[in-house]
């Protein structure tokens, strides 16, 4: 088999190593073991290298925001009131959308870190809240 017919792993948010992760209340990430950087939207190769060999790593889970938006109860029925979607840019450098928890003035370069929400036994949500600008 020559390099170019192997398979190439298949890495994504919606993958057991994300959710396990946030299971066990710590945010992992995609990261190159080539060059070491994380990155996202995570897949086969790393976008900055070009190597194929991707490991799951833990991350801080602090950033700023870098873009935000309300989500109204028309796009998302499920829903029962608007709530805030935000593009955080992590301390290791990609960019992680989720939602705000918790109370705080949204705007763009407010520090974040991320929490953690045990739905239920099987799923655990992730989301970032603000924190003071001290910490």
């Amino acid at each position: 088999m020559s390099s170019y017919d192997k398979p190439r792993p298949r890495i994504g948010p919606d993958n057991a190593p994300f959710w396990d992760g946030c299971r066990a209340h710590r945010l992992l990430l995609p990261t190159c073991r080539a060059c070491g950087k994380p990155h996202l939207p995570p897949g086969p190769v790393c976008p900055f290298c070009f190597a194929d060999d991707i490991a799951w790593q833990p991350a801080s889970g602090r950033g700023r925001i870098s873009t935000w938006t309300v989500v109204h109860k028309a796009w998302f029925p499920a829903f029962a009131a608007p709530y805030n979607v935000v593009q955080v840019e992590l301390d290791e450098g990609p960019r992680l959308p989720s939602r705000i928890v918790g109370d705080g003035t949204i705007a763009i370069g407010r520090r974040v870190e991320v929490v953690f929400d045990d739905i239920d036994d099987e799923l655990t949500l992730h989301g970032f809240r603000i924190v003071d600008e001290d910490r």
